[in-house]
């Protein structure tokens, strides 16, 4: 009887571990107007207005409860709710949309060769770009592995170095082999998000919403 009961239990355990691997988005703390959850085992801080680049806003939160909208569709949620466990796997055609802030600007965050980076969307930079510091953050060897050359900035003409990413992500979109510029100074503040990425990309505004599309 002890051992059907063990049985019973270590199967109920492996149902309950198969249902979360299966689970997609999973929320895992509920504040005011703030929520905790996983996407793809990936965690993100919702607060209201500011969606995933998975495209999940939050619309409401206290510590009992959260309302979400989740591929267009508002539902009430409660602590350690599995979402979905039939989330949509990335794949060809792949969207990210971008939301912009308050004063108008498309940022979202993504990753440059693995490290977390935040970027600034601009359709005007040729190329991804960044300043020397945030260069020496990912690790990037610009000195050593780039070509020395110029870039205009606001400041004038400045030294740069063009060197070549070996990925750039940004949410489920990831590119590889991108080139960028270093820039020699501190500007620009934020990584510029210019067209060797973007480039490779679909773009269309749907409504103020940026949408970028794998090709």
């Amino acid at each position: 009887m002890r051992v059907n009961r063990l049985f019973i239990g270590a199967c109920a355990a492996l149902l309950a571990i198969s249902a979360r691997a299966q689970s997609d988005i999973v929320v895992h703390g509920l504040f005011k107007d703030r929520a905790i959850i996983t996407v793809r085992g990936k965690q993100h801080l919702l607060t209201v207005g500011k969606p995933t680049p998975e495209g999940i806003e939050l619309i409401s939160a206290d510590s009992q409860s959260a309302v979400l909208e989740v591929d267009g569709e508002r539902k009430t949620y409660t602590l350690g709710t599995h979402i979905s466990s039939t989330y949509t796997t990335p794949g060809p055609g792949t969207r990210v949309r971008i939301w912009p802030d308050v004063v108008g600007m498309y940022v979202v965050d993504g990753s440059i060769n693995g490290f977390p980076t935040r970027f600034l969307v601009d359709t005007g930079a040729t190329l991804v770009a960044m300043n020397r510091n945030v260069a020496r953050r990912l690790g990037i060897e610009y000195k050593l592995d780039g070509r020395e050359g110029t870039t205009t900035t606001a400041s004038g003409v400045t030294r740069a170095y063009y060197v070549e990413l070996d990925k750039v992500r940004i949410g489920d979109i990831e590119l590889h082999d991108i080139r960028a510029a270093v820039i020699d100074g501190d500007y620009p503040n934020e990584v510029l998000l210019g067209n060797s990425f973007l480039g490779r990309l679909d773009m269309a505004r749907d409504g103020r919403v940026l949408e970028l599309r794998s090709k």
